[in-house]
């Protein structure tokens, strides 16, 4: 019971924090865009949301771990463009990405974020994809159309392929939107297990201290491949990964699954 009273008034603190924060951050990041556009507006906005991951940290007791780092391209390959495909729990991840990463990302998401005052405002000043859900085909134009151009230049797209945030220990339906980008850009994708849900479940700002994994996986090449099969190994990759990274969300034979599954890849 005092566990739960501490963790509540540690997030409504955080809450606070945030709210704090981001209205001057957002007004400093749409005056500089007045003058600046680019990395410069990008980076502004990841200060801010590093600032807030560790702002989790210290208030929250949220910490993080991460592996497979060097499967991202180097910094040597600045202009290789890539699809990053992640597992998608909880807030914390959207957060964290552009804060820890070292290049620049571009999300695809729903243009309604676009409304969030300040927060959305500076969103819109930098160079990603917002789509409308409601409109399907035109939405998979725009992802299709700004994907390319994007990787093209060198980005990092980032997509949930999942569509939206999934409880802990649950699977949602993986769709092939990702790996018909990557496909059609002639780009690679690079699966993402994140446990983000151990300390920041959805629907929720009640966070709990913890730690959250982070595992990048190698890069899939996209020559030759078919969306939904590629899309398979993506999802098969990434679901194993989660039972292996937080077993006691999925039970102890989906552990034992996830362990025979890799032993099995190894193998081939």
């Amino acid at each position: 019971m005092l566990a739960t009273l501490l963790s509540a008034l540690r997030s409504a603190l955080f809450l606070l924090f945030l709210i704090v924060t981001v209205i001057p951050w957002a007004t400093a990041v749409l005056l500089i865009s007045i003058f600046a556009r680019g990395n410069t507006v990008y980076w502004a906005c990841a200060g801010w949301l590093r600032l807030s991951i560790y702002g989790a940290r210290y208030i929250c007791g949220v910490q993080w771990r991460i592996q497979g780092e060097h499967n991202l391209p180097s910094a040597a390959e600045t202009t290789s463009g890539v699809v990053l495909l992640s597992k998608h729990q909880s807030t914390w991840e959207t957060f964290a990405y552009p804060g820890l990463m070292t290049h620049p990302l571009a999300y695809v998401f729903k243009r309604e974020l676009l409304y969030v005052p300040f927060f959305g405002w500076a969103m819109a000043r930098m160079d990603m994809i917002h789509i409308d859900r409601s409109k399907r085909s035109q939405a998979w134009s725009k992802v299709a159309e700004q994907g390319k151009r994007l990787t093209a230049m060198g980005h990092w797209v980032i997509m949930f392929p999942e569509g939206t945030r999934i409880a802990r220990g649950k699977k949602g339906e993986y769709k092939t939107g990702g790996t018909r980008l990557a496909i059609e850009a002639g780009v690679p994708v690079v699966p993402i297990a994140a446990t983000a849900a151990r300390c920041w479940p959805r629907k929720t700002f009640l966070l709990r201290p913890g730690v959250v994994d982070i595992s990048i996986g190698k890069q899939i090449p996209s020559a030759g491949r078919e969306p939904g099969e590629m899309m398979r190994e993506v999802e098969t990759w990434i679901e194993a990964e989660m039972r292996r990274l937080d077993p006691e969300a999925y039970g102890p034979e989906s552990a034992d699954a996830a362990g025979l599954a890799k032993a099995e890849k190894a193998k081939a």
